[in-house]
């Protein structure tokens, strides 16, 4: 309660309160993070726990070996600021507590966690075979959906999984009744893909991740969606704590033990608020690169070997184009930028 007086006392809006705790966060993760990184990077070079790179990415030969499974780092980061945060929350030192949305909260966290430890499992089967496959595709498949449907089964036992999905850019609302449980599985499945998919260049998902956590941000402040904003908040300090090191040339890779728990965190987000669509235009980048390897599939099938694509996912194409790991990166994040502005103004266009 100190906390919320300290910001009445200041004359700040609601939003303005929601913005400077979710930064105060980000702060705390993003030093934790670095912190976190100095010392667990040469742990993980005096194991050689690096990175197998593919043989057929050519441009990769350089990376191999490079330490991976470092979405450690800013996972135990955000999950010890997080665990704090609760603890200050759970006494009341913090502001006015929503018992309601303290559990979607806490659930959007073991969407991430649980997403990561997949990841987690992945990585390690590929350090030990010493190759760039871990888990099978079924194996990785089956353990995604189990972690999706016990999560949405524990929403909709404490009443916070909406059925309706928003429009963008309207007032309106499409409901879907029972039909929407198995429209939330695949589309979390696949969006944790898609940000597992991204990962392929040295701080390509981290950047995206910045963006759209921003946002995500920013989304809060407007709306009032405090626990959002927090855990927003937390993910951005994280992925931005992890730049430090995960940018060209980078010195650790975050693995799928990162890339997954990034996907989990963000649709624990989008389907906390029921604003699924949304944050799908926000994210589109990674809803992109997805589809760009979906694609390049079906079209290689279909056309008997011929290739859509130079290289699937879509920034490996651009590589093959000549494009450099950096001109790649700053030009997904630029798009995914303007995604991020139709996404926040799809979401509150009736705001206003």
């Amino acid at each position: 309660m100190l906390y919320h007086e300290l910001f009445e006392n200041l004359g700040l809006s609601s939003g303005a309160e929601i913005g400077l705790e979710a930064v105060a966060v980000a702060l705390a993760v993003f030093l934790t993070t670095v912190i976190i990184t100095h010392f667990v990077l040469p742990v993980l070079r005096a194991k050689k726990l690096g990175q197998n790179i593919s043989g057929y990415v050519q441009e990769h030969k350089n990376k191999q070996g490079t330490p991976t499974m470092g979405g450690i780092c800013f996972i135990m980061s955000i999950l010890l600021v997080m665990l704090a945060w609760f603890i200050l929350e759970m006494l009341g030192f913090l502001g006015q507590k929503d018992n309601r949305m303290l559990i979607t909260a806490a659930l959007t966290l073991c969407l991430g966690v649980g997403n990561g430890m997949i990841g987690f499992i992945d990585d390690y089967a590929k350090l030990v075979k010493k190759q760039n496959e871990g888990l099978t595709p079924i194996q990785k498949s089956l353990l995604q959906l189990f972690v999706a449907g016990a999560y949405l089964v524990v929403m909709s036992y404490t009443g916070n999984l909406s059925l309706s999905f928003r429009i963008p850019f309207t007032d309106l609302s499409l409901y879907l009744g029972w039909f929407a449980y198995p429209v939330y599985l695949l589309v979390i499945v696949g969006f944790v893909n898609s940000t597992n998919i991204t990962d392929g260049l040295d701080g390509l998902a981290s950047s995206i991740t910045v963006s759209v956590s921003g946002t995500s941000v920013l989304l809060s402040c407007t709306l009032g969606w405090r626990y959002t904003g927090v855990i927003s908040g937390a993910l951005l300090g994280g992925v931005l704590g992890f730049l430090v090191y995960n940018r060209y040339p980078a010195k650790i890779f975050m693995g799928d033990t990162g890339s997954l728990f990034i996907g989990g965190i963000i649709m624990g987000c989008a389907v906390s608020q029921g604003q699924l669509l949304p944050y799908i235009i926000i994210s589109l980048v990674f809803i992109c690169e997805m589809l760009s390897s979906l694609l390049q599939t079906l079209y290689y099938k279909l056309t008997h070997g011929k290739r859509l694509f130079r290289m699937a996912p879509v920034h490996h194409h651009f590589q093959k184009l000549g494009f450099s790991e950096t001109k790649i990166v700053i030009m997904f994040f630029v798009v995914s930028v303007f995604c991020c502005v139709a996404g926040y103004f799809g979401c509150t266009v009736n705001y206003f």
